[in-house]
């Protein structure tokens, strides 16, 4: 089933990033790290759907989307950074595998923290702090990086920043892999909570299996 919402307010979050506050349909419900299809309500856009995580959290009055455009693909992303307040989305129902097993290490590459957004806010208003749980965050670039403000006033979580494309003091510079791993990770038994592109989130789950992960612990879009 579709509904058709609008959009009430667009708010930047970095150079290439905006969030989207839409009109929430009565009795649609989600779980935080979920996703949906969303497609442009506008001729000739309509049956294009592409997939995006809820970042607005399940009680919210509004549903919240955060999402990276890319102008060079002359896609979705790029109509939607496009549009105005008023404008209008196409949702369906929620779906995914994504959801919170307890404190563990979640390792997100660019837009892949988007599900973790949710699960990380609302761990925050329930607990009032995120002890024991860590964030591996990647991006290419300093100015990549999202809602780095917010995240750094979640107490408790611990974040860490890698630019694979940038050496910056205080940050991490290079690629999450084996060797990254071993070097900021005490125990890997532990559950591990993975978004990004498919070839990291593949080679990363073959890294943690390897390095005595639990396949049991890594919690991933299948």
């Amino acid at each position: 089933m579709t509904s058709t919402v609008t959009i009430r307010a667009i708010t930047p979050v970095a150079h290439n990033v905006f969030s989207y506050d839409l009109d929430r349909p009565e009795g649609y419900s989600f779980e935080p790290g979920q996703a949906t299809e969303v497609a442009i309500d506008k001729d000739g856009w309509r049956d294009e759907k592409r997939p995006f995580t809820f970042t607005s959290l399940p009680g919210d009055e509004r549903l919240q989307f955060t999402i990276k455009s890319y102008p060079d693909h002359d896609g979705v992303t790029d109509q939607l950074q496009k549009l105005l307040v008023g404008d209008r989305l196409i949702i369906d129902e929620p779906w995914g595998t994504i959801s919170y097993k307890g404190p563990g290490v979640f390792i997100a590459g660019g837009a892949g923290l988007t599900p973790f957004l949710a699960i990380l806010r609302e761990r925050n208003n329930s607990e009032g702090h995120l002890a024991d749980h860590t964030l591996l965050f990647a991006n290419r670039r300093e100015r990549d990086i999202i809602l780095r403000d917010e995240l750094e006033t979640i107490p408790g979580l611990t974040v860490r920043y890698i630019l694979s494309e940038e050496d910056k003091s205080g940050l991490d510079h290079g690629m999450i892999d084996r060797a990254y791993l071993e070097s900021v990770i005490d125990d890997f038994d532990q559950t591990f909570y993975l978004c990004g592109p498919d070839p990291m989130v593949k080679d990363l789950k073959a890294v943690l299996n390897d390095l005595g992960a639990d396949p049991e612990g890594l919690v991933f879009e299948k």
